[in-house]
């Protein structure tokens, strides 16, 4: 199988796995080692990017209470099962750090380091990003196995779909994306 990697995944209705009930995966990963990638479009009720600055003592009170209410009110997404206390940002690549920022595509990256956040907070960059705790990850072979067995639809890249759209939106999006609504999509796929 070519290399997902800079797309989505989709979860189909029959999805085993309620972890992954509804979800839209961006994969940073994908190859003979296995796969990596974030959900999009789940975020945690309970935290916001504020929150995360303040336990991580990446600001005095004062500065964090005089960000503007978008960024102390950014959402902090379900990046997935794995490693859940540990934050992932996907962002765009005008923020680019050798060493810490990785190349997912030519305007993909993710980094995972506190500069990022400290960046995000207190300089607004970079211009697109998206923060996540925990991550979804598949062994070798893994992914390939659950595509064939009907577990997720394939959705190319769209940066409207990673970043523009309201994170409640994103299921519904990837999927007309296909020309699919909830309604039309069967548990069932056929393989030619």
């Amino acid at each position: 199988m070519e290399s997902l990697r800079g797309q989505f995944l989709v979860a189909m209705p029959d999805m085993g796995d309620d972890r992954f009930r509804e979800t839209v995966i961006y994969l940073v990963g994908h190859g003979d080692e296995g796969a990596m990638g974030l959900v999009i479009n789940q975020s945690l009720e309970d935290m916001k990017f504020a929150d995360i600055l303040e336990e991580l003592q990446l600001g005095d009170k004062d500065e964090l209470i005089q960000l503007p209410e978008a960024v102390r009110n950014r959402k902090v997404l379900r990046g997935g099962p794995v490693q859940k206390s540990r934050g992932f940002v996907l962002h765009s690549s005008d923020y680019f750090r050798v060493g810490n920022s990785y190349e997912v595509t030519d305007d993909i990256c993710l980094t995972a380091t506190l500069d990022i956040l400290k960046a995000m907070a207190f300089k607004n960059s970079p211009s697109d990003a998206l923060f996540a705790l925990g991550y979804c990850g598949w062994s070798p072979g893994q992914l390939e196995t659950e595509i064939q067995g009907n577990g997720w639809l394939t959705v190319p890249f769209s940066r409207e779909l990673l970043f523009g759209l309201p994170i409640e939106n994103r299921y519904d999006a990837a999927l007309a994306s296909l020309g699919i609504t909830r309604a039309t999509l069967s548990a069932t796929a056929g393989h030619g």
